[in-house]
């Protein structure tokens, strides 16, 4: 799969808010009234768990694909003419997923199932793990999707040459949706901007903030960074939307002067066991 070298701007909106802890209809209203003024967009990145908070028990009454939470979130694309990205508990069959949604303006639905659970928190004993990565391709931008605890695997987030057979990397921008409690800030900062620089790629980051029900409190800081670590927009730790605007040109001419890429060491994941 080839990138397009010409891709124009992506306008990216980031909705950090303080979830409501299990009350889906709650925060889906929250979110949308916080963009009813919003500026036209590309991309409405939101958190892991919007709708509940990062909470295992919130399992037991997890929604269905064709639940009220998929549908808010196809319908809010359609009329916001941006996706929609955030995660949801969602049963399918006789698991229950921390299953990202990618939600298209033209009702379309792509999603990526949470590979890495956070094993201290016990996420491992409430939910199944996902397996393949996702790439979608939007307006002209490749987009890698994952999901928090994610972040700190290089190798499952690593933008590849070998699919592309010309040396094309896979993606243009990867994305993260979380909740990284506030005693990690430090790492979550720190990772997002080296994913950033060795994967030759815009990165966006989108948390929560707040403190939830089991007191585990929650500094914001999503932000987006560029491929060499530079903040193009950064939120501080109080409820907020931002936006910015990501510019294929300068991508494309990073990746044409500093094409580190070319001489990556080439390997295959192993399925989890």
């Amino acid at each position: 799969m080839s990138l397009p070298t010409n891709a124009g701007d992506l306008r990216v909106t980031l909705v950090q808010p303080d979830t409501v802890w299990r009350e889906p209809a709650v925060n889906r209203e929250r979110i949308a009234a916080s963009l009813r003024c919003a500026a036209p967009t590309d991309l409405i990145v939101l958190p892991e768990t919007f709708t509940t908070g990062f909470s295992h028990e919130a399992a037991v009454t997890a929604e269905s694909m064709s639940g009220e939470s998929v549908a808010w979130m196809r319908e809010f694309a359609r009329a916001s003419d941006a996706a929609v990205v955030g995660s949801v508990q969602i049963r399918d069959g006789g698991d229950v997923f921390n299953r990202l949604i990618f939600a298209t303006p033209d009702g379309a639905l792509r999603h990526y199932d949470k590979r890495h659970l956070f094993r201290m928190a016990r996420e491992q004993d409430w939910f199944a793990s996902g397996q393949a990565r996702l790439v979608v391709e939007f307006r002209d931008w490749r987009i890698c999707p994952l999901v928090c605890y994610d972040l700190r695997f290089p190798v499952f987030a690593r933008n590849r040459t070998e699919a592309s057979g010309d040396g094309s990397l896979d993606y243009d921008l990867l994305l993260f949706v979380a909740n990284w409690p506030a005693a990690r800030h430090d790492a979550w900062r720190t990772l997002l901007r080296a994913r950033a620089m060795e994967n030759l790629c815009y990165v966006v980051g989108v948390n929560r903030t707040g403190r939830d029900a089991n007191g585990h409190l929650y500094r914001g800081g999503s932000l987006a960074t560029d491929a060499v670590g530079g903040s193009v927009v950064e939120c501080d730790e109080t409820p907020q939307v931002a936006r910015t605007v990501l510019s294929g040109t300068w991508l494309a001419e990073h990746r044409r002067r500093f094409p580190a890429h070319l001489d990556a060491d080439a390997f295959a994941l192993e399925p989890l066991a």
